[in-house]
């Protein structure tokens, strides 16, 4: 019996399509014999179905999260960071966490709405949200829907502080609004860089901005008065951990006043994709890779306890911690913290329609 490896696909971060956990069947690739080694890969193209849900504004109560509201404008992400923690997100849909996650994507069309009303009820009261942080806001699909670019259009009509997390360069786009909300304490934009290398980004990161482009969006932001900073996430040990003092190097010179960084975790499905990406990839260093992660993570690939699951425990991930703060002094960030403005929030006004005369 012979069973179907898949190939990789052009300009996608997954190899593989499992099955979605809460699915009653399951399939298998199997090899009939017809079709050639070397035969052709389809491409994938991606899709793109419109949800509408009834609220917009997520809540968490988690400890270790700077933020207690996000709002996620799509579902899915066409980045493709193949490590990305959202992936397992696409079961609740019946869909797979691998292909199925970067590629069949859901919009949020009625959001700026949605946010609009929930703004303007008389109990909310104004913290930071944060915008994609299960998604990337600035995806490739932001270009032509243009959701968040209305869902920032309220919270700059409302006054609301809004932090971003971002891949993409899409972010210059909205400069206007950014910058006058800057102005007034409102707004905070992180860049996500994990690696200088092209070649390693492009096959972590498949359709996310290049590195040195990011870094040109991190001067862009700065340049415009946007308070900006730079993530390096996630740190995946003896794979990109060696760039993390060069990346924070570069985004300080471009004008990056903040750096952040999140340790790798890899739950659920997540594993199974990481693991074979790394094979197919990084052969040489698979094993080595999956080791240090779990040295990492207490002997596991992930580890969800909250004040551990960002940057790990153990030797290793306190040498990381310790060049991090040292990156951070040499470069002069982190040197105070940003301080939100929450008491400008006004709420919006209620549409009334016009009644008729007659």
């Amino acid at each position: 019996m012979s069973t179907l490896r898949e190939r990789p696909r052009r300009g996608r971060g997954a190899r593989t399509n499992p099955d979605g956990r809460y699915l009653e069947l399951s399939r298998e690739a199997f090899d009939d014999g017809w079709h050639s080694g070397d035969r052709a890969v389809a491409k994938l193209k991606t899709t793109v179905t419109d949800e509408h849900p009834k609220t917009i504004i997520n809540y968490n109560k988690s400890p270790d999260l700077p933020f207690e509201k996000s709002i996620n404008p799509f579902r899915g992400c066409e980045h493709g960071c193949v490590y990305c923690y959202a992936r397992p997100a696409h079961a609740y849909v019946d869909l797979s966490p691998g292909l199925d996650f970067e590629s069949r994507l859901f919009a949020k069309p009625n959001a700026a709405a949605l946010l609009r009303k929930e703004l303007q009820v008389k109990s909310y009261r104004c913290s930071v949200i944060s915008l994609g942080a299960n998604t990337d806001a600035y995806q490739p699909i932001e270009r032509r829907l243009l959701i968040t670019r209305a869902i920032l259009e309220v919270l700059a009509e409302c006054r609301h502080p809004v932090t971003i997390v971002s891949k993409s360069s899409l972010v210059e786009r909205d400069i206007d609004l950014l910058g006058s909300m800057a102005a007034d304490g409102l707004a905070q934009v992180f860049i996500s860089v994990t690696s200088l290398d092209r070649d390693l980004s492009r096959r972590m990161e498949p359709r996310a901005a290049a590195p040195q482009r990011r870094l040109q969006t991190v001067a862009a932001l700065a340049s415009a008065g946007i308070p900006t900073g730079v993530m390096f996430a996630p740190v995946i040990p003896a794979l990109n951990d060696e760039h993390l003092e060069g990346v924070l190097a570069a985004a300080a010179s471009a004008g990056a006043q903040y750096a952040g960084y999140i340790m790798v975790r890899l739950p659920r499905e997540v594993k199974g994709l990481f693991t074979d990406w790394l094979e197919q990839h990084y052969p040489l260093r698979a094993a080595r890779v999956m080791g240090r992660i779990r040295d990492v993570r207490d002997g596991r690939e992930n580890d969800s306890k909250f004040g551990r699951r960002f940057k790990g425990t153990g030797p290793i991930a306190e040498l990381i911690a310790q060049r991090f703060r040292r990156a951070c002094r040499a470069h002069g960030l982190n040197r105070s913290p940003h301080k939100f403005n929450t008491e400008a929030f006004t709420p919006p006004i209620e549409c009334v329609p016009q009644l008729e005369l007659f």
